[in-house]
Protein backbone atom coordinates (compact mmCIF):
# COMPACT_ATOMS: atom_id res chain seq x y z
CA UNK A 1 0.00 0.00 0.00
CA UNK A 2 1.54 3.44 -1.39
CA UNK A 3 1.21 6.36 1.29
CA UNK A 4 0.58 9.73 0.90
CA UNK A 5 3.18 12.43 -0.45
CA UNK A 6 5.37 12.82 2.28
CA UNK A 7 4.53 16.75 1.37
CA UNK A 8 1.13 16.65 1.39
CA UNK A 9 -1.13 15.08 3.62
CA UNK A 10 -3.91 13.91 1.45
CA UNK A 11 -5.79 12.11 4.08
CA UNK A 12 -5.90 15.50 5.35
CA UNK A 13 -6.46 17.26 2.49
CA UNK A 14 -8.98 15.13 1.31
CA UNK A 15 -11.31 14.81 5.02
CA UNK A 16 -11.75 18.82 3.92
CA UNK A 17 -13.98 17.55 0.97
CA UNK A 18 -17.49 15.98 1.35
CA UNK A 19 -16.41 12.09 -0.20
CA UNK A 20 -19.31 10.19 1.11
CA UNK A 21 -16.20 7.54 1.72
CA UNK A 22 -13.18 6.23 3.77
CA UNK A 23 -9.61 7.44 2.40
CA UNK A 24 -7.86 4.07 1.48
CA UNK A 25 -4.15 5.74 0.18
CA UNK A 26 -3.01 7.97 -2.59
CA UNK A 27 -0.18 8.50 -4.93
CA UNK A 28 1.12 11.59 -7.38
CA UNK A 29 -0.58 10.66 -10.74
CA UNK A 30 -0.09 11.32 -14.41
CA UNK A 31 2.91 13.51 -16.20
CA UNK A 32 1.63 16.79 -15.59
CA UNK A 33 4.65 19.42 -14.44
CA UNK A 34 2.60 22.76 -13.37
CA UNK A 35 0.23 21.76 -10.33
CA UNK A 36 0.74 18.48 -7.59
CA UNK A 37 -1.60 15.42 -8.59
CA UNK A 38 -2.53 12.40 -6.91
CA UNK A 39 -4.88 9.26 -7.49
CA UNK A 40 -7.01 8.54 -3.99
CA UNK A 41 -8.19 5.36 -3.72
CA UNK A 42 -11.45 5.38 -1.00
CA UNK A 43 -13.59 2.63 0.18
CA UNK A 44 -17.16 3.57 -0.49
CA UNK A 45 -19.50 1.12 1.62
CA UNK A 46 -16.83 -1.72 0.57
CA UNK A 47 -16.42 -1.07 -2.54
CA UNK A 48 -13.04 0.61 -3.91
CA UNK A 49 -13.29 4.02 -6.00
CA UNK A 50 -10.75 6.33 -6.81
CA UNK A 51 -10.26 10.35 -7.29
CA UNK A 52 -8.19 12.80 -8.55
CA UNK A 53 -6.71 14.73 -6.18
CA UNK A 54 -5.23 18.07 -7.45
CA UNK A 55 -3.08 21.07 -5.51
CA UNK A 56 -3.69 24.08 -7.87
CA UNK A 57 -0.08 25.64 -8.42
CA UNK A 58 -0.46 29.04 -7.17
CA UNK A 59 2.68 30.26 -8.43
CA UNK A 60 1.38 30.00 -12.28
CA UNK A 61 -1.85 30.90 -11.48
CA UNK A 62 -2.61 33.42 -9.47
CA UNK A 63 -6.18 33.48 -8.62
CA UNK A 64 -6.55 30.24 -8.35
CA UNK A 65 -10.41 30.74 -6.51
CA UNK A 66 -11.16 32.79 -9.48
CA UNK A 67 -10.11 29.79 -11.64
CA UNK A 68 -11.79 27.19 -10.15
CA UNK A 69 -15.42 29.43 -9.68
CA UNK A 70 -14.65 28.59 -14.20
CA UNK A 71 -14.15 25.17 -13.66
CA UNK A 72 -17.36 25.03 -11.41
CA UNK A 73 -19.56 26.97 -13.83
CA UNK A 74 -18.54 25.21 -17.05
CA UNK A 75 -18.49 21.42 -15.57
CA UNK A 76 -21.66 22.35 -13.92
CA UNK A 77 -23.61 23.60 -17.27
CA UNK A 78 -22.00 20.66 -19.24
CA UNK A 79 -23.04 18.14 -17.32
CA UNK A 80 -26.29 19.60 -17.59
CA UNK A 81 -26.44 19.78 -20.77
CA UNK A 82 -25.37 16.31 -20.92
CA UNK A 83 -28.86 15.22 -18.72
CA UNK A 84 -30.67 16.75 -21.00
CA UNK A 85 -29.50 15.35 -23.93
CA UNK A 86 -29.96 11.77 -21.79
CA UNK A 87 -26.42 11.00 -22.16
CA UNK A 88 -26.14 7.67 -19.90
CA UNK A 89 -22.82 8.50 -19.60
CA UNK A 90 -23.27 12.20 -18.33
CA UNK A 91 -21.06 11.94 -15.45
CA UNK A 92 -18.02 10.48 -17.50
CA UNK A 93 -18.24 12.37 -20.37
CA UNK A 94 -17.18 15.63 -17.90
CA UNK A 95 -15.32 16.61 -15.41
CA UNK A 96 -17.47 17.10 -11.96
CA UNK A 97 -16.36 19.02 -9.23
CA UNK A 98 -16.30 16.92 -5.38
CA UNK A 99 -17.90 19.73 -3.24
CA UNK A 100 -15.65 20.61 -0.04
CA UNK A 101 -17.95 21.05 3.31
CA UNK A 102 -18.47 24.26 2.65
CA UNK A 103 -20.05 23.87 -0.63
CA UNK A 104 -17.49 25.34 -2.85
CA UNK A 105 -15.49 23.63 -6.10
CA UNK A 106 -12.31 23.81 -3.67
CA UNK A 107 -11.05 23.72 -0.10
CA UNK A 108 -7.82 25.24 1.41
CA UNK A 109 -5.67 23.47 3.52
CA UNK A 110 -4.06 24.87 6.40
CA UNK A 111 -1.10 26.39 4.47
CA UNK A 112 -3.38 28.38 2.05
CA UNK A 113 -3.41 26.00 -0.74
CA UNK A 114 -6.02 25.85 -2.98
CA UNK A 115 -7.00 21.60 -3.45
CA UNK A 116 -9.97 20.26 -5.99
CA UNK A 117 -11.07 16.62 -6.02
CA UNK A 118 -12.39 15.01 -9.28
CA UNK A 119 -14.23 11.50 -9.90
CA UNK A 120 -11.70 9.33 -11.60
CA UNK A 121 -12.60 8.39 -15.11
CA UNK A 122 -12.00 5.18 -15.54
CA UNK A 123 -11.65 2.72 -18.17
CA UNK A 124 -10.09 5.63 -20.73
CA UNK A 125 -6.67 7.44 -20.20
CA UNK A 126 -4.67 10.40 -21.94
CA UNK A 127 -1.87 9.41 -24.57
CA UNK A 128 1.32 12.00 -24.42
CA UNK A 129 2.21 11.48 -28.56
CA UNK A 130 -0.43 11.38 -31.48
CA UNK A 131 0.18 7.84 -33.48
CA UNK A 132 -2.85 7.97 -35.47
CA UNK A 133 -5.14 9.87 -37.10
CA UNK A 134 -8.13 8.25 -35.72
CA UNK A 135 -6.81 9.89 -32.95
CA UNK A 136 -6.67 13.08 -33.84
CA UNK A 137 -10.38 12.67 -34.89
CA UNK A 138 -11.43 11.37 -31.56
CA UNK A 139 -8.83 14.85 -30.11
CA UNK A 140 -10.76 17.58 -32.00
CA UNK A 141 -14.34 16.04 -31.65
CA UNK A 142 -14.00 16.22 -28.32
CA UNK A 143 -12.59 19.97 -28.38
CA UNK A 144 -15.39 20.69 -30.63
CA UNK A 145 -18.30 18.65 -28.09
CA UNK A 146 -16.46 20.81 -25.16
CA UNK A 147 -17.13 23.83 -26.80
CA UNK A 148 -20.84 22.79 -28.37
CA UNK A 149 -21.67 22.24 -24.59
CA UNK A 150 -20.27 25.23 -23.12
CA UNK A 151 -21.36 27.26 -26.14
CA UNK A 152 -24.76 28.75 -24.75
CA UNK A 153 -23.14 29.07 -21.24
CA UNK A 154 -25.01 32.16 -19.31
CA UNK A 155 -24.69 34.90 -16.63
CA UNK A 156 -21.01 36.76 -16.14
CA UNK A 157 -18.31 36.65 -18.35
CA UNK A 158 -16.11 33.95 -17.41
CA UNK A 159 -12.95 35.02 -15.53
CA UNK A 160 -9.36 35.47 -17.52
CA UNK A 161 -7.47 34.06 -15.28
CA UNK A 162 -4.44 34.34 -17.61
CA UNK A 163 -5.30 37.79 -19.42
CA UNK A 164 -4.75 38.18 -22.81
CA UNK A 165 -3.18 34.55 -23.34
CA UNK A 166 -3.81 34.08 -26.71
CA UNK A 167 -3.88 37.79 -27.64
CA UNK A 168 -1.39 37.43 -30.72
CA UNK A 169 -1.11 41.36 -31.20
CA UNK A 170 -0.47 41.92 -27.19
CA UNK A 171 2.39 39.01 -27.88
CA UNK A 172 3.84 40.81 -31.17
CA UNK A 173 4.05 43.98 -28.58
CA UNK A 174 6.16 42.12 -25.88
CA UNK A 175 8.16 40.89 -29.09
CA UNK A 176 9.19 44.94 -29.67
CA UNK A 177 9.82 45.87 -26.54
CA UNK A 178 12.19 42.46 -25.99
CA UNK A 179 13.62 43.39 -29.12
CA UNK A 180 13.93 47.32 -27.64
CA UNK A 181 15.41 46.85 -24.33
CA UNK A 182 17.77 43.92 -25.93
CA UNK A 183 18.83 42.55 -22.25
CA UNK A 184 20.40 39.27 -23.14
CA UNK A 185 21.99 41.18 -26.20
CA UNK A 186 20.76 38.24 -28.83
CA UNK A 187 19.10 40.26 -31.29
CA UNK A 188 21.52 41.23 -34.08
CA UNK A 189 21.76 37.40 -33.90
CA UNK A 190 18.52 36.72 -34.78
CA UNK A 191 17.23 39.60 -37.12
CA UNK A 192 16.15 37.00 -39.84
CA UNK A 193 13.40 35.51 -37.27
CA UNK A 194 12.57 39.54 -36.16
CA UNK A 195 12.33 40.35 -39.40
CA UNK A 196 9.98 37.39 -40.10
CA UNK A 197 7.62 37.68 -37.32
CA UNK A 198 7.59 42.00 -37.91
CA UNK A 199 6.59 40.92 -41.34
CA UNK A 200 3.77 39.33 -40.28
CA UNK A 201 1.76 41.95 -38.11
CA UNK A 202 -0.96 42.40 -39.95
CA UNK A 203 -2.06 38.67 -39.21
CA UNK A 204 -0.97 38.70 -35.35
CA UNK A 205 -4.56 41.15 -35.29
CA UNK A 206 -6.97 39.19 -37.96
CA UNK A 207 -8.98 37.04 -35.26
CA UNK A 208 -8.89 39.88 -32.44
CA UNK A 209 -9.99 42.42 -35.14
CA UNK A 210 -13.07 40.31 -36.45
CA UNK A 211 -14.05 39.69 -32.52
CA UNK A 212 -13.95 43.52 -31.98
CA UNK A 213 -15.85 43.89 -35.03
CA UNK A 214 -18.34 41.20 -33.51
CA UNK A 215 -17.70 38.96 -36.91
CA UNK A 216 -16.50 36.42 -34.31
CA UNK A 217 -18.10 35.87 -31.31
CA UNK A 218 -16.14 35.30 -27.82
CA UNK A 219 -16.56 31.89 -26.79
CA UNK A 220 -15.65 29.43 -23.70
CA UNK A 221 -12.83 28.26 -25.03
CA UNK A 222 -10.06 25.61 -23.49
CA UNK A 223 -7.12 26.87 -25.02
CA UNK A 224 -4.56 23.82 -24.35
CA UNK A 225 -5.58 21.33 -26.85
CA UNK A 226 -3.07 18.95 -27.19
CA UNK A 227 -3.97 15.23 -27.50
CA UNK A 228 -3.10 14.51 -23.92
CA UNK A 229 -6.12 16.89 -22.44
CA UNK A 230 -8.63 14.73 -24.04
CA UNK A 231 -9.08 10.55 -22.56
CA UNK A 232 -9.92 7.91 -24.80
CA UNK A 233 -11.56 4.84 -23.86
CA UNK A 234 -9.74 2.06 -23.04
CA UNK A 235 -12.05 -0.43 -25.23
CA UNK A 236 -13.52 2.09 -28.10
CA UNK A 237 -10.72 4.93 -28.59
CA UNK A 238 -13.52 7.28 -28.46
CA UNK A 239 -13.01 10.59 -26.77
CA UNK A 240 -15.01 10.52 -23.59
CA UNK A 241 -13.88 13.69 -21.56
CA UNK A 242 -11.79 16.70 -22.05
CA UNK A 243 -10.15 17.09 -18.92
CA UNK A 244 -7.18 19.92 -17.41
CA UNK A 245 -9.75 22.97 -17.34
CA UNK A 246 -7.44 25.65 -16.17
CA UNK A 247 -6.95 27.62 -18.83
CA UNK A 248 -10.71 27.53 -19.61
CA UNK A 249 -11.44 31.13 -20.09
CA UNK A 250 -13.01 33.55 -22.67
CA UNK A 251 -11.80 33.48 -25.88
CA UNK A 252 -12.03 31.92 -29.80
CA UNK A 253 -13.26 28.76 -30.96
CA UNK A 254 -10.23 29.53 -33.52
CA UNK A 255 -7.54 29.55 -30.71
CA UNK A 256 -8.19 25.88 -29.74
CA UNK A 257 -8.73 24.55 -33.22
CA UNK A 258 -5.66 26.46 -34.15
CA UNK A 259 -3.68 25.07 -31.68
CA UNK A 260 -4.43 21.31 -32.40
CA UNK A 261 -3.32 22.03 -35.97
CA UNK A 262 0.27 23.42 -34.32
CA UNK A 263 0.48 20.63 -32.11
CA UNK A 264 -1.05 17.69 -34.65
CA UNK A 265 0.37 18.48 -37.82
CA UNK A 266 4.05 18.78 -38.18
CA UNK A 267 6.17 16.49 -39.52
CA UNK A 268 8.75 16.91 -36.72
CA UNK A 269 8.46 17.51 -33.24
CA UNK A 270 8.42 21.22 -32.03
CA UNK A 271 12.20 21.34 -31.39
CA UNK A 272 13.99 19.51 -34.22
CA UNK A 273 16.37 21.30 -36.18
CA UNK A 274 16.29 19.95 -39.47
CA UNK A 275 13.81 22.39 -40.76
CA UNK A 276 14.20 20.56 -44.17
CA UNK A 277 11.91 17.70 -42.69
CA UNK A 278 9.29 19.75 -41.82
CA UNK A 279 6.02 19.96 -43.84
CA UNK A 280 2.31 19.86 -43.02
CA UNK A 281 0.74 16.60 -42.60
CA UNK A 282 -2.64 16.90 -44.63
CA UNK A 283 -3.82 13.83 -43.74
CA UNK A 284 -3.51 14.60 -40.04
CA UNK A 285 -5.29 17.91 -40.50
CA UNK A 286 -8.39 16.66 -42.65
CA UNK A 287 -8.53 13.94 -39.70
CA UNK A 288 -8.61 17.16 -37.12
CA UNK A 289 -11.08 19.06 -39.75
CA UNK A 290 -13.58 16.54 -39.74
CA UNK A 291 -13.49 15.39 -35.95
CA UNK A 292 -13.81 18.95 -35.35
CA UNK A 293 -16.93 19.61 -37.55
CA UNK A 294 -18.72 16.57 -37.03
CA UNK A 295 -19.38 18.93 -33.56
CA UNK A 296 -18.51 22.33 -33.74
CA UNK A 297 -20.80 22.38 -37.09
CA UNK A 298 -24.01 23.01 -35.28
CA UNK A 299 -22.76 26.49 -33.27
CA UNK A 300 -19.51 27.79 -35.63
CA UNK A 301 -20.72 30.65 -37.70
CA UNK A 302 -19.46 31.25 -41.16
CA UNK A 303 -16.84 33.55 -40.79
CA UNK A 304 -15.20 30.87 -37.71
CA UNK A 305 -15.14 27.84 -39.91
CA UNK A 306 -13.87 30.06 -43.48
CA UNK A 307 -10.61 31.35 -40.55
CA UNK A 308 -10.51 27.27 -39.20
CA UNK A 309 -6.83 26.70 -41.43
CA UNK A 310 -5.59 30.31 -41.15
CA UNK A 311 -6.13 29.59 -37.14
CA UNK A 312 -2.92 26.76 -37.52
CA UNK A 313 -1.17 29.62 -38.93
CA UNK A 314 -1.86 32.31 -36.40
CA UNK A 315 -1.35 29.81 -33.75
CA UNK A 316 1.92 28.78 -34.77
CA UNK A 317 3.16 32.09 -35.21
CA UNK A 318 2.19 32.96 -31.73
CA UNK A 319 4.11 30.43 -30.47
CA UNK A 320 7.14 31.18 -32.46
CA UNK A 321 6.99 34.85 -31.72
CA UNK A 322 6.60 33.41 -27.93
CA UNK A 323 9.87 31.43 -27.88
CA UNK A 324 12.18 34.25 -29.67
CA UNK A 325 10.34 37.23 -26.74
CA UNK A 326 11.87 34.67 -24.60
CA UNK A 327 14.91 34.21 -26.36
CA UNK A 328 16.15 38.11 -26.40
CA UNK A 329 15.17 38.36 -22.95
CA UNK A 330 17.48 35.58 -21.55
CA UNK A 331 15.18 32.06 -21.43
CA UNK A 332 12.82 33.38 -18.57
CA UNK A 333 9.57 31.63 -18.95
CA UNK A 334 10.48 28.25 -20.99
CA UNK A 335 12.27 25.82 -19.72
CA UNK A 336 15.33 24.91 -21.76
CA UNK A 337 17.43 22.07 -22.20
CA UNK A 338 20.58 23.10 -23.84
CA UNK A 339 21.96 26.99 -24.77
CA UNK A 340 19.92 27.99 -27.71
CA UNK A 341 16.81 25.65 -27.26
CA UNK A 342 14.25 28.86 -27.66
CA UNK A 343 15.40 30.14 -30.41
CA UNK A 344 15.64 26.79 -32.11
CA UNK A 345 11.99 26.20 -31.44
CA UNK A 346 11.03 29.54 -32.40
CA UNK A 347 12.67 28.92 -35.37
CA UNK A 348 10.98 25.57 -36.06
CA UNK A 349 8.06 27.20 -35.29
CA UNK A 350 8.31 29.68 -38.06
CA UNK A 351 9.05 26.96 -40.46
CA UNK A 352 6.17 25.48 -39.53
CA UNK A 353 4.45 29.22 -40.35
CA UNK A 354 5.92 29.31 -43.96
CA UNK A 355 4.60 25.28 -44.25
CA UNK A 356 1.26 26.28 -43.56
CA UNK A 357 1.68 29.15 -45.97
CA UNK A 358 2.11 26.95 -48.90
CA UNK A 359 -0.11 24.76 -48.19
CA UNK A 360 -2.69 26.71 -46.93
CA UNK A 361 -4.88 26.77 -50.48
CA UNK A 362 -5.34 22.56 -50.10
CA UNK A 363 -5.91 23.24 -46.13
CA UNK A 364 -8.91 25.72 -47.23
CA UNK A 365 -10.15 23.00 -49.89
CA UNK A 366 -10.13 20.08 -47.60
CA UNK A 367 -12.09 22.66 -44.83
CA UNK A 368 -14.93 23.54 -47.26
CA UNK A 369 -15.13 19.79 -48.45
CA UNK A 370 -16.32 18.75 -44.87
CA UNK A 371 -18.14 22.10 -43.79
CA UNK A 372 -20.90 21.40 -46.14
Amino acid sequence: MSAPSAAHDLRAVTALFDMRADFVHAYPYGSGHINDTYCAWFDQAGQRIRYIVQRINHNVFKQPELLMENVDRVTKHALDRLLEEGNPEARRRTLTCIPSHGGKSYAKDLQGNVWRVYPFIERARGYDELETNEQAYQAARSFGEFQKLTADLGGDRLHETIPNFHNTPKRLEALKAAIEADSAGRAAEVKAEIDFALARAADCAKITDLIAAGEIPERVTHNDTKLNNVLLDDVTAEGVCVIDLDTTMPGSALYDFGDMVRTATPTTREDDTDLDKLDVRLDRFEALVKGYLSTARSFLNPAETAHLAFAGKLLTLECGIRFLTDYLQGDVYFKIKRPGHNIDRCRNQFAFVAAIERRLPEMEAIVKSHAR
